[in-house]
């Protein structure tokens, strides 16, 4: 399945002019995530690139995230993916409640920079395989320090990836054979 971003109406972008996503979910539960932002990626501020570790805070500079419950439930998981190949994984009881590191396997991170082009691919083991609800997301920051907001929808005036609204994406269970 592939997926655009846009960005909040109130964060514009000089550097990146789109973000796709294609994403699918195998019936081992792993899912596949491949960002792809097009543009000035020299005009994009990315962290150096290192080894992937467990890091807080990366919404602040350039990276990717994921969010995902179960449909029908509230408690909901946080996945952010920096081009640095830092990650984070939370779980939520409710809307930014209740927050806690989430433990799991690391995720697999392969980050392609090229002059118009950072594609990040990310495999993540969910250890299910659905249905659930999606709200991808990504931060841009530029150079001068401004960021930008990229969502699949922005139910409101300000940026907010946490929005139970923006949950959006129908993620059926693969199926059996």
């Amino acid at each position: 399945m592939l997926c655009a971003l846009k960005p909040h109406p109130n964060t514009p972008c000089r550097a990146i002019r789109a973000i796709d996503v294609e994403i699918a979910l195998a019936k081992s539960g792993q899912l596949a995530l491949v960002y792809r932002a097009t543009g000035s990626i020299a005009d994009a501020r990315l962290l150096p690139l290192g080894e992937p570790e467990r890091a807080d805070d990366l919404w602040r500079h350039t990276c990717f995230e994921v969010f995902i419950k179960a449909l029908g439930k509230d408690p909901y998981s946080e996945f952010n993916f920096s081009p640095s190949r830092r990650w984070a994984a939370y779980v939520f009881d409710d809307t930014r409640r209740g927050m806690r590191n989430l433990e799991l396997v690391a995720p697999s991170i392969a980050v392609e920079v090229r002059a118009e082009a950072l594609i990040l691919a990310v495999t993540l083991d969910l250890g299910r395989t659905g249905p659930l609800k999606l709200a991808v997301s990504a931060v841009i920051e530029e150079m001068d320090g401004q960021l930008s907001y990229w969502a699949l929808t922005h139910p409101g005036e300000r940026p907010d990836f946490h929005d139970p609204d923006g949950f959006v994406l129908d993620l059926p269970a693969p199926e059996q054979t």
